[in-house]
């Protein structure tokens, strides 16, 4: 729950699918954004040395998983980042940015 101040970086996303990225009626500002984007790749990155670790870890599966969801929700993120200064240059109010369904990002990179 967000505390005074604060706003949640989590929201509904396609399909009913919880994207921890943003609540669509608060959206966050850039630096929002990328300490959010951020703090994934860290997560990410301890995350991928584990699986490196020389002892097998019973949580492995999990991790991949964990792995696979950070990877999407860094894309709505980056996404989302991208929007917000294009519009920004345009002269328009970031704030038009919406999030994007992790689908139609994905068609981009076909």
């Amino acid at each position: 729950m967000p505390r005074g101040g604060e706003r949640r970086l989590d929201g509904p996303g396609a399909n009913g699918r919880l994207l921890r990225v943003c609540d669509p009626r608060s959206m966050p500002t850039d630096d929002e954004l990328q300490n959010r984007i951020e703090t994934l790749e860290q997560e990410q990155h301890r995350l991928r040395e584990r699986e490196g670790e020389p002892e097998p870890d019973p949580t492995l599966e999990e991790d991949a998983a964990r792995i696979e969801e950070i990877r999407v929700d860094l894309e709505v993120l980056w996404d989302l980042l991208r929007q917000r200064r294009a519009l920004r240059e345009a002269g328009e109010d970031p704030d038009g940015a919406a999030p994007r369904s992790p689908e139609t990002i994905e068609r981009y990179w076909q």
